[in-house]
């Protein structure tokens, strides 16, 4: 679905059925400061919508109230009609690509059937024959069965990335979150990742949040951008919202946005690239 944009983000129309992401009036503040207001955000299934914005900016921290770690200051947010709550089997999280300790007594096998009951300690998945096919089925998927019971520490970056996705995705969720999940994987890693994700969208309907400061390698499956910066934020489709006079305003200075061939290029007014300042986050 695509939205009309607006100076102030969009207010999608009231649905009949439940968007896999609805977020209303969504307001976030510690203590004076506030990264983000009044936001207004429908996710439908299926939809890949990209968060872009500096440092700062309240990505992650959206990231985190619609995986439960976060309350919104004002507002409603729901995950497929529901509240969101820790370890929700509605949601599967990506998160940024991170070497793990080489010594941790932990199979690519184990490490990918947390997603079916790591938010369970103590109780397990019904039936060891069901939990261990569903696991050997997300391994097969990202491509991971020929290490699935080798020290997941001694595994490449992205290898352990491809993990992580069959991790997310093996509890069959509505929505992915993804949290800059192509930092630090080279070129070819950041697309059989991105392909992964978007493999499983298309398959099952599963809707995409994806965190990023660099949306070139995610450019061709985006379908609309959250763009925040300071406060403010504009939501549309990626050639309304990726503008030079948009970003201007967002920005409060001169931005050029360049397409060159494929790629979007972003640049200040001072001649740096504007891209490099898209970041993570506390």
């Amino acid at each position: 679905m695509t939205l009309p944009s607006t100076a102030h983000g969009t207010r999608p129309p009231a649905t009949t059925a439940a968007a896999a992401v609805s977020l209303r009036a969504g307001r976030l503040s510690f203590g004076e400061r506030t990264l983000w207001s009044g936001l207004d955000l429908d996710v439908e299934p299926g939809e890949f919508v990209a968060v872009l914005g500096p440092n700062g900016s309240g990505k992650t921290s959206l990231v985190r109230v619609l995986l439960g770690l976060e309350t919104l200051s004002a507002g409603e947010v729901r995950i497929a009609g529901r509240e969101p709550r820790r370890g929700s089997p509605h949601i599967g999280y990506i998160p940024q690509q991170k070497a793990l300790d080489p010594d941790l007594p932990l199979r690519g096998r184990d490490l990918v059937g947390l997603g079916l009951d790591g938010h369970r300690p103590g109780i397990g998945f019904r039936g060891r024959r069901m939990r261990r096919a569903r696991v050997d089925a997300a391994l097969a998927a990202v491509g991971g069965t020929s290490y699935a019971d080798a020290p997941v520490g001694r595994l490449s970056g992205g290898e352990q990335q491809r993990l992580r996705v069959a991790q997310a995705l093996v509890g069959d969720p509505a929505v992915l979150l993804c949290d800059e999940p192509l930092l630090s994987l080279d070129l070819a890693h950041q697309a059989s990742v991105t392909a992964l994700i978007d493999r499983r969208r298309q398959a099952a309907g599963t809707a995409v949040v994806f965190v990023t400061h660099e949306i070139n390698p995610i450019l061709p499956l985006v379908d609309r951008v959250l763009y925040l910066v300071d406060g403010r934020f504009r939501i549309g489709r990626t050639d309304e919202v990726m503008t030079s006079t948009v970003l201007s305003e967002l920005y409060g200075t001169e931005v050029d946005v360049l397409r060159v061939r494929d790629r979007l290029v972003v640049v200040g007014a001072d001649g740096a690239d504007a891209a490099h300042c898209h970041g993570d986050e506390a």
